[in-house]
């Protein structure tokens, strides 16, 4: 990474927080002779009346400061792609597995990325494409999960999964989850799933409440495509990549999963661990 010269702001909308720190980070960065591009929302919080759509924000940004909590990260790290621009995520929400960065830690790690390369993790992506009659009418990227789930109350889904060329089972659930490493701490740890150490090359299954309580999660190489088949009715199923996007399944409809060609790069303090993430989000022991 070269010297930083324009620097990308994606903002969380309606907060209070990121309202008062966006127009004091562009003095901090204008009195540095650095570029900013902004999103709809820092431009709102900087007075401004539009700012750029989020897919188009990171054109020529050598670093990206994502204001919020992790829903924020997630939707920046989708628009930066295979950019290889570090995302530099400031807590202001509530847990905050991925945005490690505290608010009092924002300026002195801005000026740790200014000076020198900043100290970077790299996650694993999710590539995701939904086919349809042996056309592919979707495709979506993940930093967290794909999840596919029942769209009808009290009614479970039938997920006909594949890994390469392998079968696995028929799922007979309220859905399924298909994370990252990453994402292994999102929905999948609340449904059950293992907590992965986020570097690690691997996918994980994880059933979501599955009428067979012997369906346990499952982790795999990150290298076998996941293929599922939605059995349900005509919008009977719904495919949610990263809990933001997404779409209506139709009975028959495949979605196949698989990593990335490119890793997502999170800037993170030289001195926390994900062990010690674990222990302050999770209120694990101290010694």
């Amino acid at each position: 990474m070269g010297a930083v010269k324009t620097v990308g702001i994606f903002a969380k909308p309606n907060s209070p927080q990121a309202s008062r720190l966006v127009p004091n980070l562009l003095k901090w960065l204008e009195a540095r002779n650095i570029d900013v591009r902004l999103d709809n929302e820092a431009a709102h919080y900087a007075g401004m009346l539009v700012g750029l759509d989020r897919t188009h924000l990171p054109e020529g940004c050598d670093l990206a400061v994502v204001l919020g909590g992790d829903g924020t990260l997630l939707s920046a790290a989708r628009a930066v792609g295979n950019r290889s621009i570090p995302l530099l995520a400031v807590n202001l929400g509530g847990l905050g597995f991925l945005t490690s960065i505290s608010l009092e830690d924002l300026y002195p790690e801005l000026e740790r990325a200014l000076t020198g390369p900043p100290s970077v993790t790299r996650r694993k992506m999710l590539r995701v494409s939904l086919v349809r009659q042996g056309a592919v009418v979707a495709e979506y990227q993940a930093l967290n999960d794909v999840v596919i789930a029942k769209s009808s109350i009290a009614r479970i889904v039938d997920l006909e999964t594949w890994a390469g060329d392998s079968f696995v089972c028929e799922y007979k659930a309220d859905g399924l989850i298909i994370s990252t490493p990453t994402g292994s701490t999102a929905y999948s740890l609340s449904a059950g799933g293992p907590i992965v150490y986020p570097t690690m090359n691997a996918i994980c299954l994880t059933p979501i409440c599955p009428h067979t309580l012997t369906n346990r999660p499952l982790i795999l190489p990150a290298d076998m495509t996941i293929r599922v088949i939605s059995k349900a009715n005509d919008e009977g199923s719904y495919l949610t990549v990263d809990g933001q996007v997404g779409s209506p399944l139709e009975a028959g409809d495949t979605v196949e999963c698989g990593i990335a060609d490119f890793d997502v790069l999170l800037v993170s303090p030289p001195d926390k661990t994900f062990f010690d993430v674990l222990r302050q989000k999770l209120k694990w022991g101290e010694r």
